[in-house]
């Protein structure tokens, strides 16, 4: 039998690309790689094209914007259309998927196209950058060893209330660290509540504006909390408690 002489089709790859989590230069936070990717592909899967095409033009200002193609994924996006998004890939070319702030796929909606991109058999290329998830653990103190991302907590006060009681529980019983998030103007509300939620001896880390100059990353206990003051409203935050 004569072997199949048609040429295989090259698939592109999907390259996973962090961007920073506030107004750095781009360099301070983010490794070569990143703006040798930038400037090697065309096609981009990110949250918001504007956004996206300003990260671009910062990392990469000799990039020529008008051959850039975008996809946008958010929440309003048709989830029957995701898988048409890669077809630059299946067709040979390298794709690059954005986050809007951080690591793809993390606390983020990327997640959708990875997944496709494995079910395309499409090779999948995460590169290094912040992660403000990671990067709270890394310096909270806390169990880096056992720990869980539970993302936005209920808004409803007694509901978020439980839930609060139900991480301390649940972090109590098996020593797995819990990590949280908040939409920033709602930040304080939430530390207020978890600091009258949580027992007295439950540590909890407020780790705020990761990787920006005004950056700052606190571990105390609960009662400790409730002796000092803070300032979070409107800037991002990740909570982290270890009861």
């Amino acid at each position: 039998m004569e072997e199949d002489s048609k040429p295989q089709l090259v698939v592109g790859k999907l390259y996973l690309v962090p961007t920073m989590l506030g107004d750095n230069a781009p360099l301070e936070v983010l490794p070569l790689s990143i703006k040798r990717t930038i400037e090697n592909v065309d096609h981009y899967i990110a949250e918001n094209e504007k956004s996206a095409r300003r990260f671009i033009k910062r990392i990469s200002p000799s990039k020529n914007q008008p051959d850039l193609h975008f996809e946008v994924l958010n929440k309003y996006t048709d989830p029957t259309k995701i898988p048409a998004f890669l077809d630059p890939c299946v067709q040979g070319l390298d794709m690059v998927l954005l986050s809007e702030a951080g690591a793809p796929g993390i606390a983020d909606p990327g997640a959708d196209i990875v997944r496709v991109a494995h079910e395309k058999k499409i090779q999948v290329v995460p590169l290094v950058g912040p992660s403000s998830i990671t990067m709270a653990m890394m310096a909270s103190g806390m169990n880096g060893q056992n720990f869980a991302f539970t993302g936005y907590l209920p808004i409803e006060g007694d509901l978020r209330g439980r839930a609060i009681k139900s991480l301390e529980k649940l972090s109590f019983e098996t020593g797995q660290a819990q990590i949280f998030i908040e939409t920033p103007y709602r930040n304080e509300k939430l530390l207020l509540e978890l600091i009258r939620k949580l027992k007295p001896s439950t540590r909890l880390c407020v780790a705020t504006d990761i990787t920006l100059p005004t950056e700052h990353i606190i571990t105390k206990t609960v009662n400790e909390w409730k002796r000092r003051g803070h300032d979070i409203n409107k800037r991002p935050t990740v909570f982290i408690i270890q009861a």
